[in-house]
């Protein structure tokens, strides 16, 4: 059997094979609005110098910018702003001390919990871009106020951002809760790695049909680990990830 640190290097070394080559690149993003890069506060990364590699192999496909976006929930990573920011200092430093010259920021992914209700009434949202808060539901199972959420969230001053809503599979059958969403002004953030049906072939056929509808906001990774990155590879190449290029999306401004 393999220790921890023998295991990570073996799986390093595989991962490396399957790097962007050079000249690779995801074209029209330069700024990624969604991965889980901070170590040991949620189920993305487990060390520093797993986050260096992550980063390193999406700043070799274009990317300059990453906004780090945490889980917060309730039940599992009780996650505040203070351990989050200082992660994120702490990862600055180590990127600096590599000479990996890319800009680091920070906000949270919020699942819409009771803990979620209670943030949203003190207004201690994190906050990236023009107010644009990140959030997530269950992916199986309607949530009754999730309407009346959004609408507290925007009295409140705040912009929706709805994460990954292509694999939220209570909403399949019925497309018409997408346009109702989508019509209370609420901001869609597809997963880049949706494009080649990495989470579920109807993944893959929802966010093909966001995209032909324009649907769509934000494009994220939603890296984890660099299990991710050769589907990356793939992802850039479709035809619905190059017809995003023709919309104004907004990870480019923040």
């Amino acid at each position: 059997m393999f220790g921890n640190s023998e295991m990570m290097s073996i799986l390093s070394r595989v991962f490396k094979q399957t790097a962007p080559a050079s000249g690779q690149s995801v074209g029209y993003l330069k700024t990624d609005m969604h991965s889980h890069l901070l170590p040991g506060i949620d189920d993305g990364v487990k060390s520093f110098e797993e986050s260096i590699e992550v980063i390193t192999s999406l700043q070799a496909m274009g990317y300059n910018k990453f906004i780090t976006t945490p889980h917060i929930m309730s039940d599992f990573y009780r996650n505040t702003p203070e351990v989050i920011r200082s992660l994120c200092d702490e990862l600055r430093l180590e990127l600096a001390k590599s000479n990996i010259d890319v800009e680091i920021d920070c906000a949270a992914e919020y699942y819409m919990d009771d803990m979620f209700d209670e943030l949203l009434a003190s207004k201690s949202l994190m906050t990236f871009g023009d107010n644009n808060v990140l959030v997530e539901t269950s992916y199986l199972n309607p949530v009754s106020n999730l309407k009346e959420t959004f609408f507290n969230m925007q009295m409140a001053g705040y912009q929706p951002v709805l994460a990954h809503p292509e694999r939220y599979v209570f909403m399949y059958s019925d497309f018409e809760q997408y346009n109702d969403i989508f019509g209370r002004d609420v901001l869609f953030a597809l997963n880049l790695g949706s494009f080649v049906g990495y989470y579920s072939k109807e993944s893959k056929k929802i966010i093909e049909k966001l995209v032909k509808n324009k649907m769509v906001h934000f494009i994220g990774s939603d890296i984890h680990n660099m299990r991710l990155i050769p589907h990356f590879q793939r992802a850039i190449q479709t035809s619905a990830y190059q017809q995003c290029s023709a919309y104004k999306l907004i990870n480019n401004s923040l």
